[in-house]
């Protein structure tokens, strides 16, 4: 064998291993970026359980306002709807309005101090901040790993992998701007 074939040989193994480790880099990104969202659907489920409880402890103190009662309810639909088709972008606007509806509640609540009184309503109050925080901690590990899985996508050379083998970029868990908006505490007293 000549000198020339024996350079091009090695030079052809060396892209099939650097190939080989780029695919399984990128099958590795793929599967972090769904045990990412994986572990949000978790926390979104838990939360999904403890909201009619919320609902229904709020609905024995007839007076309270029945329409944010019914606005979270509606949002806890669409998150489900969005959650189990995975439609991220969907998910992002269903959020924005149950996080909404709960900060309603929670600040209705406030002109209710025997609502507020009842140890139920304050358990619930306390799990569900506490899914709200872990969720928050968990959509920014998902989105650090669509970040790693859409920069490693489209450099190169992997993007030369990647496209085929239809590795693709993949959306970020995003929420409305007006989710993200100082809640105005006075206006929902107001209503």
């Amino acid at each position: 064998m000549s000198l020339t074939a024996l350079v091009l040989l090695g030079v052809l193994l060396l892209v099939l291993i650097y190939a080989v480790f780029a695919y399984n880099g990128l099958v590795a990104l793929k599967h972090g970026v769904a045990k990412a969202w994986a572990n949000i659907d978790v926390l979104l489920k838990q939360r999904h359980d403890e909201l009619p409880k919320l609902v229904e402890v709020c609905k024995q103190y007839k007076q309270f306002e029945q329409t944010t009662l019914q606005r979270v309810i509606e949002a806890r639909n669409r998150v489900q709807s969005a959650r189990e088709s995975q439609d991220v972008a969907a998910l992002g606007a269903a959020e924005g309005m149950l996080r909404s509806g709960l900060g309603q509640i929670f600040a209705v609540a406030e002109a209710y101090p025997e609502l507020r009184a009842n140890e139920s309503f304050m358990q619930l109050q306390g799990r569900i901040t506490q899914l709200e925080n872990a969720i928050a901690d968990r959509r920014e590990l998902y989105n650090e790993a669509v970040n790693i899985n859409n920069v490693r996508v489209e450099q190169f050379p992997d993007a030369m992998i990647a496209g085929a083998f239809r590795f693709g970029t993949l959306p970020l868990l995003e929420f409305s701007s007006s989710e993200k908006a100082d809640v105005d505490v006075k206006s929902l007293f107001n209503n």
